[in-house]
């Protein structure tokens, strides 16, 4: 009996071998981190965009940003807390005090969680100075 089932099993296996019965295997040993950017005139993310920007970063830095590496080294400072992009507004700069309002917004997935976050800004050089060095929105 227990000779007829190793050859049962010896069997099953070759046949198993044969059908092309593939193992599971992951895709990347990477979790996917793909974003798109926009800056929109306007107080939602739904206002006229402006211009916008992709990026992956894993496993290399790619994408139409133009400066996909410096981005993707700012967002894995970040631990994934996109607040932390918002640095305090540069002192030496000054703003108008008027409203034209713009809005930032970063969507798709970080580290293999989803991402939906967006900021706005008064108007575009209080999103400037806010932004002053930030690789992320230098597009």
């Amino acid at each position: 009996m227990r000779h007829r089932i190793a050859a049962a099993s010896a069997a099953l296996v070759c046949l198993a071998g044969t059908t092309g019965i593939a193992a599971a295997q992951p895709s990347s040993l990477y979790a996917p981190s793909a974003l798109v950017f926009t800056v929109a005139q306007g107080d939602d993310a739904a206002s006229t965009v402006l211009r916008a920007s992709t990026l992956s970063c894993a496993p290399t830095a790619l994408g139409t940003h133009p400066d996909p590496q410096a981005a993707c080294s700012a967002l894995n400072a970040t631990g994934g807390a996109l607040d932390r992009l918002l640095a305090a507004p540069n002192p030496d700069r000054v703003c108008p005090m008027h409203y034209a309002p713009v809005t930032v917004t970063a969507d798709g997935v970080w580290k293999g969680s989803r991402v939906a976050w967006k900021h706005t800004f008064s108007n575009a050089c209080a999103m400037s100075a806010t932004l002053n060095g930030n690789a992320v929105f230098a597009f």
